[in-house]
């Protein structure tokens, strides 16, 4: 590790020890159920998921970033495990967070009270099917306004199902938003992994969609320090 890797890892390994078994980052939050449908496209992004039609089960982790007390507002988490993205056992994790829509504020994180008010993004940048962009998932217009505490947000799930447009949005000025798939989250989910059902976009990426590299280092010893922190098991 370099230095700023050994500050993160250090930073989030101290901070998931004072949290108990909680990660460092998101320590609050509520497991949901829900599928992604993969509609195809007339225009092939040449990402085999993505081209053909199909439903995909999902399990997310909605949570509050900086893990502050509601109402204040918090940068909000929407952590998704797309099953059997690349096939039986080859799930796809995004890591998505409340963020603007616009050139610029795609990639900054925006707190918020209400998890239901406006987009999750990728921040960081993702290559699909060779375009370089920002994956991000916006309520469906409609879309009832949910306070964001985890125990109002599993509650309003389970009663109504809540749907998101996952899009695409390509670098550069003036591009539009370029639909990719329908979530719906319409449960709460339990989670028995040692890990506490950790999500890792640079372990579960697909070819033709993943992480670009830029701050991988970074992300991974931050990741290793929150797992060591809370005496979580190394992912396999």
């Amino acid at each position: 590790m370099d230095l700023l890797d050994r500050i993160a890892f250090r930073t989030a390994r101290a901070a998931a020890r004072r949290r108990g078994d909680r990660p460092a980052l998101h320590p609050r939050g509520t497991f949901l159920a829900g599928h992604l449908a993969v509609p195809g496209h007339r225009d092939p992004w040449g990402v085999p998921w993505l081209d053909a039609p199909g439903s995909h089960a999902v399990t997310a982790r909605w949570s509050r970033g900086a893990g502050l007390p509601h109402p204040l507002p918090d940068g909000l988490g929407l952590a998704l495990r797309v099953e059997d993205a690349g096939g039986p056992g080859r799930p796809l994790d995004l890591l998505l967070t409340t963020g603007g829509r616009g050139r610029w504020t795609r990639h900054v994180p925006l707190p918020r009270t209400s998890a239901t008010a406006g987009p999750y993004s990728s921040l960081l940048s993702y290559v699909v099917g060779g375009r370089r962009g920002v994956v991000a998932a916006f309520p469906a217009p409609g879309s009832p306004r949910i306070p964001a505490d985890p125990a109002t947000v599993g509650a309003a799930v389970a009663g109504r199902p809540v749907v998101f447009r996952l899009c695409f949005g390509a670098s550069g000025a003036g591009v539009a938003w370029r639909p990719l798939a329908l979530l719906t989250l319409h449960g709460e989910a339990p989670t028995t992994s040692p890990d506490g059902g950790a999500f890792d976009p640079y372990l579960n990426f697909l070819p033709g969609f993943r992480p670009v590299d830029r701050l991988r280092s970074l992300r991974l010893a931050a990741y290793a320090g929150s797992r060591e922190g809370r005496h979580a098991a190394p992912p396999s």
